[in-house]
């Protein structure tokens, strides 16, 4: 049964929040102050889930999604906002994520990436019966391609692929490749060029998947350092050394770490001129050096932790650039960094993943300066 209520403003997670018999639900499918009936599929301990079913008082900046399993597949969460609104809410859950976790107050914009369609380079399938599909939203169910493709993808419509259970897509800067059930189909390593360098990764690794977003991150990670010739410089989750070839290029003396054995022999391929160490991040901090000018952070998804930023900051930088792909795990270590010493000079937001609540920042850190 649907519930009519009128929506409060946007949370972390694509979500918009809601308050139904007097608990928070957090509601996908709507906009902040829309008049809508939502329809409560999970009940937790601490909040609830629902789905708007329909809308009463639409949003003046809603739109009508071009995709029709939109709200249905996981891929894309704002489809049904128009672009201006899309990263007006990425910059409340920066701005919210930041005051609440970190005591920051931002008041900073998201910058827009182009293209908004036809932008992600790296895709995964599921296949059913020959056809691919994409997991339904919060669930492991298969929701079948629409006929036209999913709207996102470089390669909208990977076609017919009988007998398969996973299909990869990639479009690498170097071209088309394809992996079928664990077998690549075409070159097994691609190019991809960021910074006016060519980095060669596995097509199955790590790259960002936006087109210019590996552009758009180097550039503002020199902003964030402006890095010297002759500065030491150290690189935490390197992968395949994008931002160690970019501070190599300044002339920087780099140390990259990287967990991944395969993406640090293609990192030492990549940047000849930096030494690179296949580790974990965590378990390296002992080995790390005493001292260090400069230090770019680019964590998985859960942040850096207290740990690793209590290294950093031992190591006395005169700057540090944090990328992250998490608000909130950004906010907590950009709090661990401020009670080690280290104030947050400047946060950047992008819009690296249009149609989804996901989001790009780069906080820089320097000793003693104010926020700005």
């Amino acid at each position: 049964m649907s519930v009519e209520t009128v929506l409060g403003d946007v949370a972390h997670g694509g979500v918009v929040v809601a308050r139904i018999d007097g608990k928070v639900t957090f509601v996908t499918g709507g906009l902040p102050g829309e008049r809508v009936l939502v329809d409560v599929r999970e009940r937790g301990t601490r909040f609830d889930r629902g789905v708007v079913t329909e809308v009463l008082d639409p949003h003046p900046q809603r739109v009508v999604p071009p995709c029709p399993v939109a709200g249905v597949c996981g891929g894309c969460d704002w489809q049904h906002a128009d672009a201006d609104l899309q990263r007006e809410l990425k910059r409340r859950v920066v701005e919210e994520q930041l005051r609440r976790l970190a005591g920051i107050d931002w008041e900073g914009e998201v910058v827009e990436v182009l293209p908004r369609w036809n932008w992600r380079t790296r895709m995964r399938y599921r296949v059913a019966n020959g056809r691919p599909g994409l997991r339904a939203k919060r669930s492991h169910d298969l929701v079948p391609l629409p006929d036209e493709g999913c709207r996102i993808a470089v390669t909208q419509d990977p076609g017919e692929r009988p007998g398969a259970g996973e299909l990869q897509v990639v479009d690498a800067h170097s071209g088309h490749v394809e992996i079928v059930d664990g077998r690549v189909a075409g070159e097994p390593v691609v190019t991809e060029r960021a910074g006016g360098r060519d980095y060669r990764v596995a097509a199955e690794g790590f790259w960002q998947v936006h087109p210019h977003a590996a552009d758009v991150l180097v550039d503002a990670v020199l902003r964030s350092l402006e890095p010297r010739a002759g500065e030491r410089a150290v690189d935490l989750y390197c992968g395949v050394g994008l931002f160690a070839g970019a501070l190599d290029g300044r002339g920087c003396d780099v140390l990259g770490v990287e967990l991944n054995k395969e993406a640090v022999a293609y990192a030492r391929r990549n940047v000849p001129g930096a030494r690179f160490q296949a580790a974990s991040v965590d378990r390296f901090l002992g080995r790390l050096p005493k001292r260090a000018d400069l230090v770019v952070l680019d964590p998985p998804r859960k942040g850096a932790g207290r740990a690793v930023v209590g290294a950093v900051a031992a190591m006395g930088p005169r700057a540090i650039s944090y990328v992250a792909c998490d608000p909130a795990a950004l906010a907590r270590d950009l709090a661990f960094f401020v009670a080690a010493g280290y104030e947050v000079t400047r946060v950047e937001a992008y819009d690296l993943f249009p149609q989804t609540y996901h989001i790009e920042c780069v906080a820089t850190l320097t000793r003693n300066s104010p926020l700005h």
